[in-house]
């Protein structure tokens, strides 16, 4: 069970004396003896759990000006569009989230005056989020100090950055994110 600290009112995973992933990775070979598949556990293992650290510190930055890191991507998703405003269903896509997370992802933002629902005119049912002056300038603020922290990788200089980048675009198409 993974042990946590509260540090300036931020939840927080206390750091850990040894690397379990590297001992997760030396137990797979001692009980399966299958290099390859105990070397593509771990490095799927590292991606996730560095997912979850970024994501903690990203929910942490995005927390000091109301938002959750989700919110501040809708939000970001709308400044994106051409009109500033999408519908549920491609804010779910895009963010890769159920149509029923979208739209209480977009029910929050509503509730604090960032989005408007608006009505799609092509979908009597459906509706449009729309992104307010409030929640443009709550996008910027966090946008600003995501920036600051170096989005939580100021450890990696400009090459590693482009290797590692390119190395996750790999698998991105390998998985069929996108077409490549």
């Amino acid at each position: 069970m993974r042990r946590w600290a509260t540090v300036l009112g931020v939840s927080q995973p206390v750091r850990l004396p040894f690397d379990p992933i590297a001992r997760a990775s030396q137990l797979w070979r001692d009980r399966w003896g299958r290099e390859s598949h105990a070397s593509s556990m771990a490095t799927a293992t590292s991606i996730m759990r560095v997912q979850q650290l970024l994501l903690a510190q990203f929910d942490a930055i995005a927390g000091r000006h109301g938002l959750t890191f989700a919110r501040y991507e809708a939000l970001v998703l709308l400044t994106f569009s051409r009109d500033e405003r999408l519908s549920m269903s491609r804010i779910g896509e895009r963010l890769m989230v159920h149509p029923t997370s979208a739209t209480n992802i977009v029910q929050r933002l509503v509730a604090q005056g960032f989005v408007e629902r608006v009505p799609n005119p092509a979908d009597r049912r459906g509706a449009f989020a729309v992104i307010t002056d409030a929640g443009r300038a709550a996008m910027e603020a966090v946008t600003r100090d995501l920036e600051a922290a170096d989005f939580g990788l100021a450890m990696l200089d400009a090459e590693q950055h482009e290797v590692m980048f390119g190395l996750l675009r790999e698998v991105r198409v390998g998985a069929g994110d996108f077409d490549g």
